[in-house]
């Protein structure tokens, strides 16, 4: 059976949905990251950046969140446009890309420097949180012209906003008027959040209770950069 290792962020989330709308069985693995257990030996071996989600099916085993969305929806044909040489598998491929390399760095830098950094951090706030808005400013663009992401059917690249979207006003810290100025990712949001497959990720969400305190050993096995700064 497929071991998914997870924690609720946004990146293993978006894989639990899709898993769950694929209909495959699944074994979950919870991996806190407060605690440290990205680091073990155990889970290095599997992820060596040590950050989750991964997958162990059989002989496969992968880490990357949009790359095990990728692999999963062309190996079971499903909620990817699956010819190679089509404009919207194209398309696919430059949303899903834009998603790994803009939404998700830059919303979690906005939130990193916005929750967690000392001061001073002006300067780099105020660039990850330009750039968090103007990504996110690129995606509702382009849901006011078009119900899904790609083409006329809900695919991963709509399951790998979502990810990130549903926690659009924490991200950007701007509260309940965050969807005032995103209205279209709202809809989204919510037309996935309705789905039997999303509902049933509350479950899992709920079955492993992770280490919430951001006490001095989270922050070290989070943050182990600053022990550099203690260093210095």
């Amino acid at each position: 059976m497929l071991k998914f290792f997870y924690n609720t962020a946004p990146n293993p989330i978006k894989v639990a949905l899709l898993l769950e709308e694929l209909g495959l069985p699944y074994e979950p693995h919870p991996v806190d990251t407060r605690k440290g257990e990205q680091f073990s030996p155990a889970f290095v071996a599997i992820n060596p950046n040590s950050k989750v989600p991964a997958i162990v099916d059989g002989d496969v085993t992968m880490f990357d969140s949009n790359a095990i969305l990728l692999f999963l929806a062309d190996r079971e044909q499903r909620f990817v446009p699956r010819d190679p040489r089509s404009a919207e598998r194209a398309q696919a491929l430059s949303w899903l890309m834009f998603v790994a390399s803009g939404i998700g760095p830059f919303s979690g830098q906005s939130v990193h420097f916005r929750n967690a950094a000392p001061e001073p951090k002006e300067y780099a706030l105020n660039r990850y949180d330009f750039e968090a808005h103007r990504h996110w400013t690129v995606l509702e663009q382009h849901l006011a012209r078009h119900t899904w992401m790609v083409g006329d059917a809900y695919s991963i690249v709509d399951m790998a906003v979502w990810g990130w979207a549903r926690l659009m006003p924490y991200v950007l810290g701007t509260g309940d008027a965050t969807w005032e100025r995103y209205p279209q990712l709202k809809r989204l949001v919510d037309t996935i959040g309705a789905r039997p497959a999303a509902q049933r990720i509350e479950a899992l969400r709920t079955r492993h209770a992770f280490k919430a305190e951001m006490d001095e050993q989270a922050r070290k096995f989070m943050y182990p950069q600053n022990e550099r700064l203690a260093k210095g």
